[in-house]
């Protein structure tokens, strides 16, 4: 059997922010919860939905409390403030951040009995739906606006909790190209990267269907075809759309079939040295598409590097599998994105606390697969970050880590 979890009703062009107006009205609500960050008021992105409230009437207080990778602080702060507002709505405007912000106080208002937040790490039993929410996201990448996960900082822990829900999912997800346009050539490169990550990463996943392999392979191709063009000018109108409908549909595929340990090798990079989600994905990317050609998943990478624009005809599969992984590894140069851990500031002793971080975020294991994948993860890790496998005794790993 399987499940397909979406938003209700989703926007998509130049413009679509007008919709917050329409779904408003249609639905009765009365005063909007504006989630957003400094940066974007800073730079009169978040003006642009204002304009759509003052326009329309609706009455709004704006939450700012909102950092990169945020924290149980700001989504605590975040539901206090809900409560004061007098809202019965929550619009979310930024990427991967606020929308994860917005999600954790939507959950909470709701579901008061996980006030602690962390107690929403894992998979919830939440029993009633988060505040409607309406997403709209400003970089192209993360995909929050129709996904079920969101990440908030355990800063006491220094770890990632990574939580799953279908409560959460936002009512409305509006996507404008117009919103992105701000976005600098890193945070371009980064969250289009982290996208591509998304849709490689679901496509060869034990949980992959029919349904989610054809989302993947059309978001792999328009990601392929578009981001050099969106990092090299921002304002290209074609580029941006096409991004910002590609992550949408890597979305839709991952959120309902799962990730892999790319992800789970990267959150701990963000929660120990705050790396950006993106580049930690598009670092690891390559090598872990390396690890995985040895899965039953290998006949699959003949499909990514048809996706990625490399003529495939004629190639083995162990052809088809170097191809793949060179198409991406060369797109990321392209862009500028590190290749190595210690161009981020990784230290080699911190591999091994990276390394069993990784497999805490993988619960659902059986305790006999524990070191095995936090073995993996070493592994990998230190291919890397330059050092050589042979001169790093992998660490030994307990058999059981929740």
């Amino acid at each position: 059997m399987y499940r397909m979890i979406l938003n209700e009703t989703s926007y998509f062009g130049a413009g679509c922010r007008e919709a917050i107006a329409t779904e408003a009205g249609r639905r009765g609500f009365k005063k909007a919860f504006f989630v957003t960050d400094k940066d974007l008021i800073r730079f009169h992105v978040a003006d642009k939905v204002v304009e759509v409230f003052e326009k329309a009437g609706i009455p709004y207080e704006i939450y700012s409390d909102v950092k990169a990778n945020p924290t149980i602080a700001n989504v605590q702060n975040g539901v206090a403030a809900f409560k004061a507002s007098g809202a019965d709505f929550i619009v979310a405007l930024g990427g991967g951040s606020s929308i994860d912000t917005a999600k954790g106080i939507g959950i909470v208002v709701n579901n008061p009995e996980f006030a602690d937040v962390r107690s929403l790490e894992g998979v919830a039993n939440t029993h009633h739906k988060a505040v409607p929410t309406f997403a709209l996201p400003t970089t192209a990448g993360t995909a929050a606006e129709v996904t079920i996960n969101y990440v908030i900082i355990d800063e006491a822990a220094t770890k990632k909790m990574v939580c799953v829900d279908p409560n959460d999912i936002p009512s409305v997800a509006i996507v404008d190209p117009e919103l992105m346009y701000s976005m600098p050539k890193g945070l371009t490169a980064a969250t289009g990267m982290d996208a591509l990550t998304h849709a490689i990463e679901s496509y060869i996943t034990p949980g992959a269907w029919v349904m989610s392999d054809m989302f993947e392979l059309k978001a792999i191709e328009m990601i392929a075809k578009n981001l050099k063009a969106a990092v090299d000018n921002g304002s290209d109108p074609v580029a941006r759309e096409a991004m910002s409908q590609a992550q949408y549909i890597a979305g839709m595929g991952f959120s309902n079939v799962g990730l892999g340990i790319v992800h789970s090798m990267a959150h701990p990079l963000g929660a120990h040295y705050d790396t950006p989600h993106g580049v930690a994905n598009a670092l690891l990317l390559p090598y872990v598409m390396e690890y995985n050609a040895e899965s039953p998943a290998a006949p699959k990478y003949l499909d990514i590097a048809k996706a990625m624009g490399v003529d495939t005809i004629g190639m083995s599969e162990a052809e088809g599998v170097k191809a793949s992984v060179e198409a991406v590894r060369q797109l990321s140069l392209s862009i500028g994105i590190p290749q190595k851990l210690h161009e981020i500031g990784v230290k080699e002793e911190d591999l091994h606390q990276l390394a069993i971080d990784a497999f805490n975020l993988i619960s659902a294991y059986k305790a006999k697969e524990a070191s095995r994948c936090a073995s993996v993860s070493f592994r990998i890790a230190t291919i890397c970050s330059n050092t050589a496998s042979t001169q790093v005794k992998s660490p030994s790993y307990p058999q059981t880590v929740r």
